[in-house]
């Protein structure tokens, strides 16, 4: 499977005393950059979640977010944390006793004073095989969104590799007519130009020439670096970094394509190559 470095999940889990929510984001980086936003009572858990991701996961900018939240107590069962309301009140006392303008505090924010209605045992270690089962399935869906973008980034990756062995296709037949139409004007300029030279020495230049001029290489490694595109996709997995190297040797071939150029439509053919190498290189940096 060819998987893009963009996805996303979230998994969510009802526990007796809360609920635990861990959410999966990415986007692309040349390198495996890990992000954790993790509930400091679960801090202890993000070591092992990010051994079980890296496993996962081969390249991309991920973050991971980890809470839980809380149930909230029935009414019948809230208990007032009675030493916590005496400490309240004679600290009350005391801040009026010294500043006598000094305001209240209020029914409300007596009630909602951290610890008013005690603390919910939770257990946070106890949590941890829930936590990781949550993980591992967040990461079937973020494997799979990753996978289907991938799939896309892969169709139209192709769509260019056939566009370019249909330029090569077209342009291949025309270039042995083309050069020695344009090698044989040439040699005749070179006879006039020379005046007395021996043929042998005109014939002699042509030849350099008509080396210098000869694409048949270029075309031939582009075919070739086309077929291993190819299969790199085919093959699936970790690919975008092979992909990418692929990319700057079909772009050597298309660049000395043009440079060699003697006819018109060789040029127009390198030009409209570097165009489709540089769209597939776009798509290819989202690869994982």
């Amino acid at each position: 499977m060819i998987c893009s470095m963009t996805g996303y999940a979230v998994k969510t889990r009802d526990l007796e005393h809360g609920t635990l929510q861990l959410e999966l984001k990415s986007v692309n980086s040349r390198y495996l950059d890990f992000h954790f936003r993790v509930a400091e009572d679960l801090r202890a858990l993000e070591i092992p979640l990010r051994e079980l991701l890296a496993a996962r996961i081969n390249r991309g900018k991920v973050e991971c977010r980890l809470s839980f939240n809380a149930a909230a107590a029935r009414a019948d069962q809230l208990k007032i944390n009675g030493e916590l309301l005496a400490t309240l009140k004679s600290l009350n006392e005391r801040v009026r006793g010294e500043m006598p303008e000094a305001m209240s505090l209020s029914v409300n924010e007596t009630l909602r004073w951290p610890g008013m209605f005690g603390e919910q045992n939770v257990d946070f270690a106890a949590l941890s095989p829930e936590v990781m089962a949550l993980a591992r399935d967040a990461l079937v869906d973020f494997t799979a969104t990753r996978g289907r973008e991938g799939d896309k980034l892969a169709e139209t990756i192709i769509d260019r590799v056939n566009a370019m062995r249909d330029i090569v296709r077209r342009v291949a037949p025309r270039i042995p007519e083309a050069q020695a139409i344009y090698t044989e004007k040439l040699r005749q300029r070179l006879t006039e130009a020379l005046g007395g030279a021996s043929d042998d020495r005109v014939l002699q230049e042509v030849a350099v020439f008509a080396t210098r001029i000869d694409v048949a290489e270029e075309l031939a490694r582009l075919t070739t670096h086309l077929d291993e595109v190819e299969r790199v996709l085919k093959q699936g997995g970790a690919c975008g970094k092979r992909l990418d190297f692929l990319m700057q040797e079909l772009n050597r071939e298309a660049n000395t394509l043009g440079s060699k150029s003697a006819i018109t439509e060789v040029s127009q053919a390198s030009m409209e190559l570097k165009l489709l190498i540089e769209q597939m290189r776009e798509q290819i940096q989202n690869l994982e």
